[in-house]
């Protein structure tokens, strides 16, 4: 029987200082699942998320809905970090649900990002799902969500009040008519006698252009930027790889971790067999073409409140003689030390996500 999932998206994340998500987000999710796109199932999902931004964090709702075979509403939360853009979006608790007899819901993890194009704003990612009955694995895929004015429902009462609350204006900045002066209303003023014309005078000639002074720098001083005239910097725009954006990109492993500063190390998994990887964190490259060996590789990940996720994709630059790309992966976090084998292709990348988890 089909298992139907019921995504929650947890975002915030965001975007330059300032950026509010508050809003709706429309768009689409599709699973992995090799087989289903072997047999031409179309198994994409619409999918609706209105968020309500306070500070770095939101709550909200999410809908999943595909025709009449499936509709899920779920509450969602968030967080964003303002600094990569980067929304973290989880399912906490489903609502209402409708599907087949015999199916199951899942609830899901996104890991997005924002991105502005134009006047157009996108959050593009992957998910990972859990069943909401066991907790066993429901499959990963990519998620697609672009800002929209309507929803597909109705906008929800946070979403209502955000816009009452914005629509209200400053009592601070009214601005009250002026009262008839009442004294002189009840006192007219007395006619009087038309003014004498002054003396009429030679028109003088227009003054000459003021010449504007010219700052001149210091000496041993640099020169200061002009503070009238208005300066915007250049957004940074994120350049995705082409080995990331063309190949497949695979969660095989979440950690969550209670420190700091955590120190990973890869292996050759076996046989040394000259496997070659390049490795990206949170999309910029740090090892390049290195071979696995018995010697690690070893990397120092900082997490903290404000840079709490933290993305690590392993790149098969070749096979070596024994296809695949196998590694081994060790993670050392303070007292905790965990182990994950890594699989990776010329047709798709491995991915491992690290979250700081602050002890309680």
């Amino acid at each position: 029987m089909r298992t139907f999932f019921l995504f929650l998206l947890l975002g915030t994340g965001i975007i330059s200082s300032g950026q509010d998500l508050t809003g709706i987000w429309r768009g689409q999710f599709r699973s992995n699942n090799r087989m289903m796109q072997l047999m031409n199932i179309d198994d994409r999902y619409k999918f609706e998320v209105q968020l309500d931004q306070r500070g770095k964090a939101f709550t909200g709702v999410t809908y999943s809905y595909k025709t009449t075979e499936f509709y899920g509403k779920a509450e969602a939360r968030g967080t964003i970090h303002t600094g990569t853009k980067k929304v973290l979006l989880e399912e906490l608790k489903i609502v209402d649900v409708r599907m087949r007899s015999g199916s199951d819901a899942c609830i899901m993890t996104c890991f997005l990002q924002y991105y502005k194009n134009g006047e157009e704003e996108f959050l593009e990612g992957s998910y990972v799902s859990m069943n909401t009955v066991d907790s066993t694995d429901c499959g990963r895929g990519t998620v697609f969500l672009r800002r929209v004015d309507k929803s597909d429902f109705f906008k929800e009462p946070f979403l209502v009040e955000r816009e009452k609350s914005r629509k209200k204006p400053d009592e601070a900045t009214k601005i009250t008519p002026k009262q008839p002066d009442a004294v002189a209303k009840a006192n007219p003023a007395t006619p009087k006698a038309p003014p004498v014309a002054p003396p009429k005078k030679q028109p003088s000639p227009p003054p000459a252009p003021e010449k504007p002074l010219e700052s001149k720098p210091i000496a041993g001083q640099a020169p200061t930027a002009d503070l009238n005239k208005e300066y915007h910097k250049p957004s940074q725009a994120i350049i995705v790889p082409p080995v990331l954006k063309n190949r497949e990109n695979e969660v095989v492993k979440t950690f969550k971790v209670n420190t700091r500063e955590i120190t990973v190390s890869l292996y050759d998994n076996g046989t040394i067999d000259h496997d070659t990887v390049s490795v990206y964190l949170n999309k910029k490259q740090v090892v390049f073409k290195q071979m696995l060996s018995l010697s690690p590789i070893n990397l120092t990940i900082q997490l903290d409140d404000d840079n709490d996720y933290q993305e690590l994709v392993m790149v098969a630059e070749n096979l070596g003689e024994i296809p695949p790309n196998t590694s081994l992966m060790v993670v050392k976090a303070g007292n905790q030390q965990f182990e994950v084998r890594i699989t990776s292709t010329e047709q798709k990348n491995a991915v491992v996500i690290f979250k700081y988890d602050p002890p309680k």
